[in-house]
C-alpha cells in the first residue's frame, strides 16, 4: 500500500482488497473514536486501548506501508519516470487479475449483481476521465476536498491523489505544503479524518449487509479505473507542479502501433506482455500464500 501510493491512478484500497484486509481496516477505522472515547472512561489503561484499537494490526500495517514508501516509493516513481509503458503493463496486470479474485469472495453469483458490477465499471470509468476543475479556494471546500480525497483512498481503484486533481486542489495542496500554509493543512486534515471515520462506518455497514452487491460494485470500479492505467497514452493536458515539474493530467489510451506512430518511441510491446505477466502472477502468488496461512490457522 505504502509503495503504490507514488502512483498516480493505482489506489491503496486495490491493494487492500487484493490481500485480504480490507474488511478489517474498515472495522479498524470505524471502531478508532471509540476505542479514544473508552481510554479516556478507562483511566488510560494502555493495555484495553491497544486491544480495542486493534494495535497490533495497525502497527503491521503502518510499519509495513513506511517501508514500502521508504524503499519501494523512490525505484516506483523512477521506473515509471523511465520505463512507463511497461510499469503501466504491470500494474494493469495486477489490477485485472485482482477483479477475478476479489469477486471469488461471493459464493453465489445471481445475475442482478453484474448490474451492480456494470455500475461500478461506468462509474470507475467515468471517474477516470474527468478533467480538473476550476474550484474555490474558501477554508470549507478544503475541507470539503479532504474528506472525498481521503474517501476515494478507501476505495478500491480510485486514487486520492486524482481525485484531488479533478476538485482542482491537487496543485493547491501541493503549494500549500511546501509553504506550510498551516491553516489550509491543518483544514484538509480535518476533513480527511471526519472523511475516513464517516465513510469506513458506511462501507461497513455496506459489507456487513449487502455483501455480495458491494463486493460486484467495487470489483466493478476497479475493473473501470483499468482506463486510468493502460500503458499507451498520449498527453492532452498538463499541469505545472510548485517545484517547476510538469505532470500530465489529462491523456487519451491509444494502440501500441498508434504510440510509436505519434511518439516516435519504441512501443516496448514484448516487455509490457512480460510485465503484465508478472503483475497476474503476483496476484496468484499472494492468493496462494493467503490459502495457506487460512488453511494453518484453521
Amino acid at each position: 500500500m505504502g509503495a503504490v501510493e507514488v502512483v498516480p491512478g493505482v489506489s491503496s484500497g486495490t491493494i487492500a482488497l487484493i490481500s485480504g484486509i480490507y474488511e478489517e481496516l474498515l472495522s479498524t477505522i470505524k471502531n478508532f473514536p471509540i476505542a479514544v472515547k473508552d481510554l479516556f472512561k478507562n483511566k488510560f489503561d494502555l493495555k484495553l486501548f491497544w486491544e480495542s484499537v486493534n494495535g497490533n494490526f495497525l502497527l503491521a500495517l503502518f510499519l509495513g506501508m513506511g517501508i514500502g514508501v521508504l524503499s519501494l516509493a523512490k525505484l516506483t516513481k523512477h521506473m515509471l519516470e523511465s520505463h512507463p509503458v511497461p510499469v503501466w503493463a504491470f500494474f494493469f496486470g495486477l489490477v485485472l487479475a485482482s477483479v477475478w479474485f476479489v469477486l471469488r469472495e461471493v459464493e453465489k453469483w445471481k445475475a442482478s449483481y453484474f448490474i451492480l458490477f456494470a455500475v461500478g465499471v461506468a462509474v470507475g470509468f467515468l471517474i477516470t476521465i474527468l478533467s480538473p476543475a476550476e474550484t474555490p479556494e474558501d477554508l470549507w471546500f478544503i475541507f470539503f476536498s479532504g474528506a472525498i480525497a481521503i474517501s476515494a483512498m478507501m476505495l478500491p481503484g480510485i486514487s486520492g491523489s486524482f481525485i484531488l486533481l479533478i476538485l482542482g486542489k491537487y496543485q493547491y495542496m501541493l503549494t500549500a505544503l511546501t509553504e506550510g500554509n498551516i491553516p489550509v493543512i491543518l483544514t484538509f486534515i480535518s476533513g480527511a479524518l471526519i472523511g475516513i471515520i464517516l465513510f469506513s462506518h458506511f462501507l461497513s455497514w455496506l459489507l456487513k449487509n449487502y455483501h455480495a452487491i458491494t463486493i460486484f460494485f467495487l470489483s466493478g470500479v476497479m475493473f473501470g479505473s483499468l482506463n486510468k492505467i493502460w500503458p499507451w497514452k498520449t498527453v492532452v493536458e498538463t499541469a505545472v507542479k510548485s517545484n517547476g515539474e510538469v505532470v500530465p493530467i489529462v491523456e487519451n489510451n491509444i494502440l501500441p502501433a498508434t504510440y510509436t506512430e505519434l511518439t516516435g518511441e519504441p512501443s516496448y510491446i514484448l516487455y509490457a506482455t512480460i510485465m503484465f505477466v508478472v503483475g497476474l502472477s503476483i496476484i496468484f502468488v499472494i492468493d496462494n500464500i493467503a490459502q495457506r496461512i487460512k488453511a494453518k490457522s484453521a
